[in-house]
């Protein structure tokens, strides 16, 4: 069969993917995401407690769905790399990538030698359906979609030389880290802040490659979309619970603590 992956087809398409951020780390949670319509959702594996067993089971959990799994691993490691991709995961998102070397070094560990150095055992791997999916090796350089975070002010000023490593088919700006490096820790928001992401937004479309973020703000997920990102996620769901579970405690009354402003998954 061909190569398949459905959310790496949207983006070469430049079609907008909207996106939930999985924290709960979870698989009925996972499920139940699955069953709300959003493009995609992102198995974090670097800010929650996901290993390789619960983020096989959220892939699992969520199979059935419309909605395309990506999972964050916790750092761009070649044999962490092999494992995710070899318990079926087909769109990664690799944190704090800086440098266009970096980039070239986790477009290696995705593909197969003689294009990479991706170890060969999908045999007995759910990628390959336990080796019904015969053709796996021919094919599945092409079906992996790689995603690489930038978040540091040098990550922006190797911008340009990322997004023309080939290979790494979009790139998420990382609001929380990028302020941080930018001395405003803690304020996303900041017009500094916000004026760096943009202009890295630019960069990224322009350099026909897709751009990403995360923001729980509807208006500033907006503006990102009009800018021409194609895939934003626009809430956390551990976020989204808690937020809920405050203000439905509050309405009974009671010095509990009180829910976030709308925009603090813009920090995650």
């Amino acid at each position: 069969m061909p190569a398949h992956n459905p959310f790496k087809a949207a983006l070469a398409g430049r079609h907008p993917q909207i996106g939930l951020w999985l924290s709960m780390a979870a698989p009925y949670l996972a499920e139940a995401a699955a069953t709300c319509g959003y493009d995609w959702l992102l198995i974090d594996g670097e800010h929650a407690p996901n290993d390789v067993r619960s983020t096989l089971a959220a892939l699992q959990s969520v199979a059935a769905h419309a909605s395309q799994p990506v999972v964050r691993v916790v750092e761009g490691s070649t044999a962490l790399i092999k494992q995710m991709l070899d318990i079926g995961a087909t769109t990664l998102l690799v944190p704090m990538v800086d440098t266009a070397e970096q980039a070239r070094g986790i477009v290696a560990a995705t593909r197969y030698p003689p294009l990479g150095i991706r170890g060969v055992g999908s045999a007995v791997g759910r990628a390959s359906q336990w080796s019904a999916r015969t053709d796996y090796l021919n094919i599945a350089d092409d079906e992996v979609c790689l995603l690489v975070q930038a978040e540091t002010t040098t990550a922006l000023a190797n911008l340009g030389a990322i997004c023309a490593v080939d290979g790494v088919h979009g790139v998420f700006i990382g609001p929380a880290d990028l302020a941080a490096s930018m001395g405003h820790r803690g304020n996303p928001g900041h017009p500094e802040v916000q004026a760096a992401i943009e202009g890295a937004m630019r960069t990224i479309i322009a350099s026909g490659k897709a751009a990403g973020t995360l923001t729980s703000d509807p208006t500033l997920a907006q503006r990102y979309l009009d800018l021409g990102c194609t895939f934003v996620a626009v809430g956390v769901d551990v976020l989204m619970f808690a937020n809920a579970a405050r203000r439905l405690r509050a309405h009974f009354g009671g010095s509990g603590p009180k829910a976030p402003p709308g925009g603090a998954a813009a920090a995650y």
